[in-house]
């Protein structure tokens, strides 16, 4: 089963960081979401997670962990090919799969930080998608400051026994290991506390709550986790004790850019799906589209979504080259997933009542995108962190 995707509102500025290699990867990618993953948004959505085969046949294509080392199974792209990934997802208006947080924050984590039993351990079973890998920071009372995790791993011989729980999970579901992160000494301590930790599903003690019923992105795999007395080898401690806070601080910067990043192509999708369809639809005898506030709203959506792609793509430059400021990535993330916020609600007006049905793609981008503003820290926090700046 195919599915048609509209046709992309020409961009008034031409895009330049993509080559030939690149775009033959696109190509890749957007078979297999237009095939694989968006003509069954309804079953993802009643099971709230997607198949489990599906993460195989994502690994067999060479589309999880791609930018990983050789020697771990990914192909040592740069991450231009993650960007191809996020972009493609966006563009059929995929909510429930959870690649990118597999291949690009966990992957990251355990290939940045992890020793080399771990690396050889992982990676390539995350690769090939044999295993689903999630991170846990985010605890009911805590939300955005990680500072305050009361998750603990107290030292007992030569294990760790770990107690807490995680909220809003993704991966966590269908998860055969997640990166935990918890408090090593004072509990009531800061930064300095903080250590992350490698933690098999099948660990006694280590349980998964159901899947969350969320406002939207329904499908996509997210649920608590609950940690009593789990415990595990200190082997299993992914760098330094009491160094997780600042390697979490050098990965944020990224997973913020990968929410821009989606959000940037998920205004682009809202906007092309609704140029279709006000082109299509008649009022009073003419296409919603010959009104002069259809058009207004036509143009202005467009010229700020391409100004927002603009500097998404400019921040896509200093990401390869490893130059990213945690400053842009706060502006970007917060500022495009506002500038989605808005033109999805706009593009729902222009819809009239049918922008409220579900069957819809801008009825569910209308719910799906409003998390944007919320995980990876909240926009508020975005603020907060470039104000530190000035």
């Amino acid at each position: 089963m195919s599915f048609n995707t509209p046709q992309a509102v020409a961009p008034m500025m031409p895009r330049t960081i993509f080559n030939e290699d690149h775009e033959a990867f696109r190509n890749t990618v957007r078979r297999f979401f237009e095939t694989e993953i968006a003509p069954h948004h309804e079953k993802w959505e009643e099971q709230q997670h997607l198949d489990r085969e599906l993460w195989n046949k994502a690994g067999e294509l060479g589309l999880l962990c791609c930018t990983m080392p050789e020697e771990y199974g990914g192909y040592g792209v740069d991450r231009l090919y993650s960007v191809i990934l996020m972009e493609e997802q966006a563009r059929v208006g995929d909510s429930a799969s959870g690649f990118a947080l597999h291949s690009d924050i966990v992957a990251n984590y355990i290939n940045n930080f992890g020793s080399e039993e771990q690396k050889q351990n992982w990676l390539p079973k995350m690769a090939t998608g044999e295993a689903i890998g999630a991170i846990a920071m985010t605890e009911p009372g805590t939300g955005s400051d990680l500072q305050a995790v009361r998750t603990t791993a107290v030292e007992d011989g030569d294990d760790y026994v770990l107690n807490g729980s995680k909220i809003f999970i993704t991966n966590g579901y269908l998860c055969d290991m997640a990166v935990v992160v918890a408090k090593t000494g004072d509990v009531k301590g800061g930064a300095g506390n903080v250590s992350l930790f490698i933690v098999e599903a099948d660990r006694e003690g280590f349980t998964k709550g159901k899947p969350l019923k969320k406002v939207g992105m329904k499908g996509q795999d997210t649920c608590e986790l609950f940690f009593n007395n789990v415990r595990i080898p200190k082997s299993n401690m992914l760098g330094a004790d009491g160094m997780g806070f600042i390697m979490l601080m050098k990965e944020l910067a990224w997973e913020r850019m990968m929410i821009a990043i989606i959000c940037a192509a998920g205004a682009e999708f809202a906007l092309a799906t609704t140029v279709e369809y006000v082109k299509e639809r008649k009022a009073f005898g003419k296409p919603v589209a010959a009104f002069q506030n259809t058009r207004f709203k036509l143009a202005e959506m467009r010229s700020e979504i391409q100004i927002g792609r603009v500097f998404v793509d400019r921040c896509i430059e200093q990401v390869v080259k490893g130059e990213l400021s945690i400053e842009a990535a706060c502006a970007a993330k917060y500022w495009v997933s506002d500038l989605l916020s808005n033109v999805v609600d706009e593009c729902v007006q222009l819809h009239g009542g049918y922008g409220y049905m579900l069957e819809y793609p801008i009825a569910r981008a209308y719910v799906d995108s409003r998390a944007n503003r919320i995980y990876g820290g909240t926009n508020e926090i975005m603020k907060e962190l470039i104000s530190r700046s000035i």
